[in-house]
């Protein structure tokens, strides 16, 4: 078999991506269909798609990878090239590469015209099990995480492993982090799966039947609560402190990968969850070690917990003075919308140091 349930039929988890893609172009017009890719994807994972039928004549725009271009100005070099070439509300956009990429693809066509359809074809783990599923769409500003977006469905997900073998371990390991994530507030056997995978010799076989589990839990959560105004926050667990991470490691000059700002902000929460949910201890430090032994140990000084704290209290999950998390019980349950003060904080972020040491 060479497509994998998952929850949403807008997702499809296969091997035999030019088929799929396929289908779906022959919805449009050819001279409607334009690709918006990266200049890694364009390199590397373009190839893949080239031969698709209805893509023989497609015009494409090449963002700069990496991050830090995940602003305004790249958002308008997309909506430049859809403008100057004549989409309409008729057109589609497909988004090739990792999540960066999507994000900026799939806002881009949310508001261009009001809105063109969008199908997202991730090549990176994390996009593949993580920010190219559930709506989320947009760019950083002003030193914040996904600061402005929409949140837009696309109108089809198409994942295919195959792109994986054009990243580094470093990227593979970043897109685990989320995998992990979906087991702890969902699901104690696919968080065990997760663990017994092979990390330092990939199967993409075996990984495709656990990409398709790990987003149907995502995408489960999504289903329930397409706008965040409830259960999906439970897939913020690790975000809230993994993204002041994340920021405050952009902004210093010296960026850390998404995943691995995940799992340090999970460590954080996990304490968060030891505190204020009982998650016992033994298995508070049993993860965390697990977790440090995979992402290694990320330095931080007690001088920048105030900045971290700073950055917190912006995250879009706040309501009123104190910072919102979804914490967990215990592998599989989670707890959503526990407000943390600023003492309890620094203790976890002093708990993640004394581990980094």
């Amino acid at each position: 078999m060479n497509n994998y349930p998952v929850y949403s039929a807008s997702i499809i988890v296969t091997s035999e991506l030019e088929d799929e893609l396929g289908k779906i172009l022959n919805r449009y017009p050819k001279d409607k269909i334009f690709l918006v890719t990266e200049e890694n994807c364009d390199q590397f994972c373009v190839p893949l798609i080239n031969h698709t039928p209805g893509f023989e004549n497609f015009r494409k725009v090449v963002i700069p990878s990496g991050e830090e271009n995940k602003k305004l100005s790249s958002v308008e070099m997309i909506w430049l090239f859809l403008s100057q070439n004549g989409a309409d509300r008729k057109s589609l956009v497909v988004n090739l590469g990792g999540g960066m990429l999507t994000d900026l693809g799939s806002f881009a066509a949310s508001t261009i015209k009001r809105g063109m359809d969008f199908v997202n074809i991730p090549t990176t783990l994390l996009a593949q099990v993580d920010a190219s599923v559930g709506g989320k769409t947009g760019f950083n500003f002003n030193g914040l995480k996904n600061e402005i977006g929409v949140i837009n469905q696309p109108n089809t997900v198409i994942i295919d492993t195959r792109f994986l073998q054009t990243i580094d371990s470093q990227n593979f390991i970043s897109g685990y982090a989320e995998m992990i994530k979906h087991g702890l507030i969902n699901s104690a056997e696919h968080l065990e799966e997760v663990r017994n995978y092979n990390l330092t010799n990939p199967d993409l076989e075996v990984l495709r039947g656990i990409i398709a589990r790990s987003v149907a839990i995502k995408d489960s959560f999504v289903f329930q609560d397409p706008n965040e105004r409830d259960i999906r926050k439970a897939l913020n667990f690790g975000h809230t402190i993994g993204h002041a991470f994340e920021s405050a490691a952009l902004y210093s000059g010296k960026p850390i990968l998404h995943g691995y700002a995940v799992a340090y902000g999970m460590i954080a929460e996990l304490y968060l969850s030891h505190k204020v949910c009982n998650l016992p201890l033994a298995v508070l430090n049993e993860l965390s070690d697990w977790l440090i032994s995979i992402y290694g140990k990320h330095q931080i000084e007690e001088s920048q917990f105030e900045t971290f704290y700073q950055l917190m209290t912006h995250d879009k999950k706040n309501e009123g003075t104190r910072v919102n998390f979804t914490l967990i019980p215990a592998v599989g349950e989670v707890a959503i919308n526990q407000n943390c003060d600023k003492a309890l904080i620094f203790q976890a972020l002093d708990y993640f140091k004394q581990l980094s040491i």
